[in-house]
């Protein structure tokens, strides 16, 4: 690992590649999705691990966010079949919506499939809509009868779509949380290659003073009716505009790193050494093996949540870092984003133990991409963990991440700036192909245009076929 970063520094100071025009090999785009609704991607682990399926939700068309989404669907890519795998029994859209469903991701070693769900529209007089701090997260397995119903495909057991909760929401005031619960919302949930634990970014719902968090849950048999796993934040709370210098007031943009669930890279708004100003970082959670989950403290009405014994946060960069950071295949590099030295945004590579502080400079980051319009989004490794995949000016961009002198070197696989922008890339398992997004004219059963709630062209699907030898 650290030879290979300095092999491409070394390859980046001293050949050029990395300074040359992009180059373009545009590939042909095929549209998967045609369907009068959105079809959103959201940058989450979409493909199934055999490659069959991509899962998507359908927000925004009925209004604004994941909050006025009404399906949690699966596209079968053999037959173009759009399937509805989840649906509220009922739902309410509008200025308070409910359930909201959305953000789905695969399980990377299974056919489950775990996504956002706000509260039941019965619980709404209680617990209230849809809201950042008021969701759980729901997971279907892909094991039931796929039929057709009123022309539309739905994959049903015994008749009814087979939804479990992974993790339970407790919000009593009157007493301590309860343990293995949280008290706020759940979002992005993000399996580890081996389906051992679940990351996702938390916000609370009982002590709002601080920002956003981020967490991981396991299985356990002891985890709170009716969920399956534990829960537990990973970063110490710091209440807003409160922290100390180096202390970490919001944690998000999280990615896995490693197969096994044991890093978990993000970005976090740290309070500078003058106390007053903050920087937006890259760090590293360390939960080692043998890490007991049920040793975090879920907290009270009085008392933050708090990890699990033996948890560490490690600092890699000092300066501006943005994105959701991504692991490579291997765990031993992140990639993220940074500032070149114009301030434009550009993909960073640094060693998964990495620091820009380290004396030794196969742990400091490495500038992947020098792209003149800078990178906006959607940083993806490719399996072999040789490219990288970004969006630059609306186009996808492959970035050769593999040491030597063609280090740093890009091609664009879509044109760019054509008002067409891509986002929410998502790379086949097998490394062939890459699914995105894109606006599209849709028309609807009567051939009229079709439109979400903003007017604009529903968000539909796209594939291009990857050739070896990206770049």
């Amino acid at each position: 690992m650290h030879q290979f970063l300095i092999a491409a520094a070394a390859a980046v100071l001293a050949a050029g590649a990395a300074d040359s025009e992009p180059r373009e090999n545009l590939l042909e785009e095929r549209q998967l999705t045609g369907s009068a609704k959105n079809h959103e991607l959201d940058c989450n682990d979409n493909f199934t691990a055999d490659g069959r399926f991509l899962c998507y939700d359908t927000r925004e068309m009925l209004g604004p966010g994941i909050d006025n989404s009404q399906s949690i669907e699966v596209l079968e890519l053999a037959t173009g079949r759009e399937i509805v795998i989840y649906r509220p029994e009922r739902a309410v859209f509008g200025e308070k919506p409910a359930p909201g469903v959305g953000a789905v991701s695969f399980n990377p070693s299974g056919n489950e499939a775990a996504f956002i769900h706000g509260p039941l529209v019965e619980e709404v007089p209680v617990r209230g809509p849809y809201g950042k701090p008021n969701r759980t997260g729901g997971r279907v397995v892909l094991d039931g009868e796929t039929i057709k119903v009123k022309n539309e495909w739905h994959m049903l057991k015994d008749g009814k779509f087979n939804l479990s909760w992974i993790d339970r929401r407790d919000i009593a005031t009157e007493r301590d949380t309860l343990p293995g619960a949280h008290r706020g919302g759940t979002h992005r949930h993000e399996y580890c290659v081996s389906g051992k634990r679940i990351g996702f970014t938390y916000d609370d719902f009982l002590l709002p003073k601080y920002d956003r968090n981020i967490g991981y849950m396991e299985p356990h048999p002891d985890a709170p009716a009716p969920a399956s796993h534990w829960f537990a934040v990973l970063v110490p709370v710091a209440p807003m505009n409160t922290a100390k210098p180096g202390e970490i007031e919001k944690a998000y943009g999280d990615s896995w790193v490693d197969h096994d669930g044991r890093m978990r890279a993000f970005i976090g708004k740290t309070r500078n050494a003058d106390g007053v100003t903050y920087e937006e970082s890259l760090y590293v959670v360390d939960i080692p093996d043998g890490t007991d989950i049920t040793t975090a403290d879920a907290g009270s009405a009085e008392r933050y949540p708090s990890p699990p014994k033996g948890v560490k946060v490690r600092r890699l960069t000092h300066d501006w870092a943005g994105g959701i950071v991504r692991g490579a295949p291997g765990g031993d590099r992140i990639a993220y984003y940074g500032k070149d030295a114009g301030g434009v945004s550009q993909v960073f590579v640094i060693a998964a133990d990495g620091s820009d502080k380290s004396a030794d400079p196969a742990l400091r980051p490495v500038q992947a991409t020098r792209l003149p319009g800078g990178v906006k989004s959607d940083v993806r490794w490719h399996p072999s963990g040789e490219t990288l995949f970004c969006v630059s000016d609306g186009g996808i961009a492959a970035v050769c991440v593999k040491p030597g002198p063609r280090f740093g070197e890009t091609v664009f696989l879509t044109p760019r700036g054509d008002g067409a922008p891509r986002h929410a890339l998502v790379v086949s398992p097998d490394g062939k192909s890459l699914a995105y997004n894109r606006l599209a004219p849709t028309p609807g059963p009567d051939g009229r245009p079709v439109k979400n709630y903003a007017g604009l062209d529903c968000k539909q699907i796209f594939l291009i076929t990857l050739p070896d030898g990206l770049v």
